[in-house]
Formats: structure tokens, sequence, C-alpha cells
């Protein structure tokens, strides 16, 4: 937790987040763009990697606790550090084959999640995942863009993850150095529509976190996963949430659970599913998930929209969700999530009742400080 702000660190804090952010957007920024996404989202996987060490970790800290004022949120029964949470599919490791393969690369002291260390140490708040049961592989090829025009990216990762298993058994080992508020992101591996393995995959997934104490701040159930080739529409009606649910929340016991929803049902079904998310004792609930929209070069192929495109949605539906848990109580809290990338795109979620924020395609357009600097805009301090 922060201590107070003095004068001198908010004047360091002012220079550090001016001098980044005219760093990144006015050199940096123009140079990777002159490549395609796809080379500089490889190239931040080998940089977060090598960041990991713990030389770099502590670095990295250090400028996190210079560009951050101290703002603890309460929101979804968590005490954030920040308003701002780095969205899953960041901080999610590599693909694997099988569960042995995932296990044995455990075993051999391989950096199976890159930027475990590093990104929560500089970013503040960070949902790991998503994992799934299995390994899997992700999608071949090309499998993430930018729209600049709009500031937003498009990607069909396809869940690619070492698989619960392995990636509770890789953060068991540093379990000393984790940090210390941070989430885990599951989800039914795609293929998967079977009520009663749906079901069972994700108590697997949890448990699998749970068995090795490996204890987050929050766990997420992923409903929508839309950069895959399969996204069953089934496990956001309200049986199918309600039964998701009421199992993994039996499960968790004190720690919280969130849920995270897509940005394309219609308006009774988010009602409904609030509704459930208030019975079955779920927290939060994430507003939006990517939308699924056709690639522009291949019309046959869906991938998730994120930034500039999806914001004026995920802010109708998180003013949907917080209308409606408010009229039921106000126990499930919202987690804006959708095109979040300064001060004003912060604030149209807070004008609807939203405290916290998951943003992704920020650290794209906006560099490494994002957080920092968007917590500072919001206030109109930068």
């Amino acid at each position: 937790m922060y201590q107070p702000e003095s004068s001198v660190h908010r004047l360091g804090r002012l220079i550090l987040l001016s001098a980044a952010q005219a760093a990144y957007e006015r050199l940096a920024r123009p140079i990777i763009f002159r490549g395609a996404a796809q080379a500089a989202h490889e190239q931040v996987l080998v940089l977060s990697r090598w960041l990991d060490g713990r030389l770099w970790s502590l670095l990295l800290d250090k400028v996190a606790r210079l560009s951050f004022a101290g703002e603890d949120v309460s929101a979804g029964g968590v005490v954030l550090t920040s308003p701002l949470i780095l969205a899953a599919g960041f901080v999610k490791g590599q693909g694997f084959d099988s569960e042995g393969e995932a296990l044995r690369a455990v075993a051999d002291g391989q950096n199976v999640i890159p930027g475990w260390r590093s990104i929560p140490r500089l970013v503040g708040p960070v949902e790991f995942g998503t994992f799934t049961r299995w390994p899997r592989r992700g999608n071949a090829g090309t499998v993430v863009w930018r729209d600049v025009p709009t500031r937003s990216t498009q990607n069909r990762v396809g869940l690619k993850n070492p698989g619960a298993k392995a990636a509770a058994a890789f953060l068991a080992q540093r379990r000393a150095h984790l940090p210390s508020c941070f989430g885990i992101n599951v989800a039914v591996s795609p293929g998967v529509s079977e009520p009663d393995q749906e079901q069972h995959e994700v108590l697997e997934a949890l448990r699998a976190f749970l068995e090795r104490d490996v204890r987050p701040a929050w766990f997420t159930l992923n409903l929508s996963c839309p950069n895959t080739e399969d996204d069953p529409t089934g496990r956001q009606t309200e049986a199918g949430a309600r039964r998701l649910c009421r199992a993994a929340v039996d499960l968790l016991g004190p720690t919280p659970l969130w849920v995270k929803v897509g940005p394309n049902l219609a308006v009774e079904q988010y009602r409904r599913l609030v509704g459930v998310f208030a019975e079955t004792g779920v927290r939060a609930v994430i507003a939006t998930n990517t939308m699924p929209e056709p690639l522009p070069e291949d019309p046959q192929v869906m991938a998730g929209v994120g930034g500039g495109r999806l914001h004026r949605r995920a802010v109708d539906v998180a003013a949907l969700l917080v209308q409606e848990s408010r009229r039921l109580g106000g126990d499930v809290d919202v987690i804006g999530c959708g095109g979040v990338q300064d001060g004003r795109t912060f604030r149209a979620f807070a004008d609807v009742g939203v405290r916290a924020v998951q943003y992704w395609t920020a650290l794209i357009y906006r560099g490494p400080l994002a957080a920092a600097v968007i917590a500072h805009e919001k206030e109109g301090r930068v």
C-alpha cells in the first residue's frame, strides 16, 4: 500500500509521467507502428520474459512507486491498489500441446508465464490468464492487429496458455514474489459444451490454484471467449451462468468471484445475469470482453475487437449492469472494460457508477505507464 504523497513525490511523478508519455507517443510508438502488430506482440513477450529478472523487477517497482499516487479502491470484495487493472490476456503464458509437456517445462525452470513478475511491478493490479483446465497452443499465424484511426486492437490469440495445473505449479514456486494484488482468470476450454463437463473443467482449473496455495485477491470466470473459433453462448444464459457461478463460489469460499461477460447480449439477458450473480454470491461483473467482428482481410474469420471501437458499447453495458445491480440491492459491483485509454474514457465509466476498470489496448497506444498516466488524467492532473 502506498504512503500519502509528499510534494516532492508529486513533482517527481508529474515530471516522470510527462516525460514518459512524450517519449512513447512521439518517439517509441511511431517506430513500433512501422512494423506489424504481430511482430510487436512477439517482441513484447520476449521483453517481458527478460524483465522478469530480479534486478529489472526491482527497478520497475521503483518506477511504479514514483508513477502512482496512493489511491486504494474497493470493488468486487477487493481493496485494489489502483482503480486500473491490466485485463487478462497480457500475462497469460505460453502454449503447450499437453499437460505433461507444460509441467516438465515448469519443473525444468522455464518461465512459462512471461511478465509474471515484471508487469505487476510496473503497472499495479493485473489479472493473470485466461487459463483453461488443459494447455492450449492457441491459433497459428497472425493473431493480433491494430486499427490506428480508432485506437483499437483485434485479436484471435485463441486462449493460448500453459493450462491451469502448470500455471498453478509455476506460480506456486514463486509464491513469495507474487504481487500483493492480482487476479486469476479461468475459462472453459473451447470445444466443451456439455454442462457437466463445463462445470468440471471450471472447478478443476480453480482447484489447481487452491491446492497449490496460490491465492489471488480474486478469481474471474470468463464466460465469453470471442478470440477462439468456438464461443458457446450457453454459458451466458441464466441457467448456464447459475450452474457455473454457484459451483465456483461454493469452492472458493472467502475468495471473491468475478465474472466476465461479452458485449453483444440482449438487455434482458444482462438483467437476468445480474440476478444470477446476486443470487449466487458473485462479487463483480466485468463489462465487457472484446467484440467479435470479421477480420478486414478475411470476413470468414472472427476476432475480438478492443479499444476505441468497443468503448461506447462497453459503457452502455456497464451502465445497464450498474442500474440492475442497484435495483437488486447493489451487491454486485461492475468493473468497466473496453477502450479505457485516457482520463475521458475512464470518466465515461465512472459517470455511470463504475469505480474500477480494466484496460489492455491502452498499453499499445499510450505505452507501459498507461495506467499511471490515465489515473492522473482522470483527475485532470496531466
